[in-house]
């Protein structure tokens, strides 16, 4: 049974004929698969979407739109105001849908966002779908989905698959449930293309995107007794190495791979701003990425701060060994 109530957002979009819809910046596979099948199901019911995005999308990700027909968004986005309603997918952070969060604020239409993140802030306006519970937007999405009665063809099911997949780390995160298997295999069954999909995403790299990858494991460092693992990147990196920022989402990893290592983060210095993302296997790093402004899930959290890498650095390891800290001082309870 499902956690969140449909019937208000089946109310939503039968109200609506035209949809922006978009999600957030830095898109992952479950931001782009699952913003593509929710554009797909509401076409096959006949409303139209226009997609859009505030950022540029990986090159591994091509082949989830193969018809291009996600575009990149860019101010002032007047086209847009053609549509009805919009929503926002994988994100309920003003923050997270970068320029487009200043459309949406001189718009004004009516909206509504499908979400599964801990983190929501009220600077975006519109009716929250959201389940924390959800390992992925995609299955929110599959779930709105079969609410309206929209078929889940083979393209569809592939995209929602790929973002299922690779939000749950191929099933081995643990957000990886029974029910997890059982949508994939739903999905399997109605075309996804599983093994040619993960050709795709983990079986062709470039020597630009091996050389940068090598670059951050040799940073690797740990902190707080081995507790805490981290690395970085910089911005010279991608001139040095030929590669883009795009390139750099999968970097994260590594840095609980380290024997001992509770919290992963991973410092990736941009123009002015260094983003962080939060890895752990126990502690609530959305809590302390909050403190910085960001937030997220529990165990995989983010946030950008506008300052240079060294304060960044030394600012982030302080308040993660205080939070690894204080949690180890909590009494279990009997």
């Amino acid at each position: 049974m499902p956690a969140v109530d449909w019937a208000p957002f089946v109310e939503f979009v039968q109200r609506h004929q035209r949809f922006v819809l978009a999600t957030h910046i830095r898109p992952d596979a479950d931001a782009v698969g699952s913003l593509v099948a929710l554009g797909r199901g509401l076409e096959a019911i006949g409303k139209s979407a226009t997609l859009v995005i505030a950022d540029a999308i990986a090159g591994r990700y091509d082949f989830l739109d193969p018809d291009r027909r996600i575009r990149r968004f860019t101010p002032p986005g007047d086209e847009l105001r053609q549509a009805d309603a919009f929503i926002v997918v994988d994100t309920g952070s003003r923050q997270q849908i970068g320029a487009f969060a200043g459309f949406l604020e001189s718009w004004k239409a009516p909206g509504a966002v499908i979400d599964h993140h801990q983190t929501q802030d009220e600077g975006l306006i519109a009716r929250k779908f959201v389940d924390t519970s959800a390992e992925a937007a995609a299955r929110l999405v599959f779930e709105a989905l079969t609410a309206l009665g929209a078929p889940i063809d083979a393209a569809t099911a592939n995209c929602l698959f790929v973002a299922l997949a690779m939000d749950t780390g191929w099933f081995h995160h643990a957000n990886t449930r029974p029910e997890s298997f059982a949508l994939a295999a739903a999905l399997a069954h109605a075309g996804a293309r599983v093994n040619e999909s993960y050709q795709l995403l983990y079986e062709r790299k470039s020597l630009a995107v091996l050389h940068l990858q090598q670059r951050v494991l040799a940073r690797l460092r740990t902190s707080a007794d081995g507790r805490i693992s981290h690395t970085e990147l910089r911005l010279c990196d991608y001139e040095e190495t030929g590669a883009a920022p795009v390139d750099n989402e999968d970097l994260t990893n590594p840095t609980l791979s380290v024997i001992g290592a509770e919290v992963g983060l991973f410092f990736v210095e941009q123009p002015a701003a260094v983003k962080v993302s939060f890895r752990s296997r126990r502690l609530d790093v959305s809590k302390v990425a909050e403190s910085f402004g960001g937030g997220g899930h529990k165990l995989a959290s983010g946030a950008t701060l506008k300052t240079t890498m060294d304060d960044a650095r030394t600012r982030v390891l302080a308040a993660t060994a205080a939070a690894l800290s204080a949690s180890s001082q909590i009494a279990p309870a009997f």
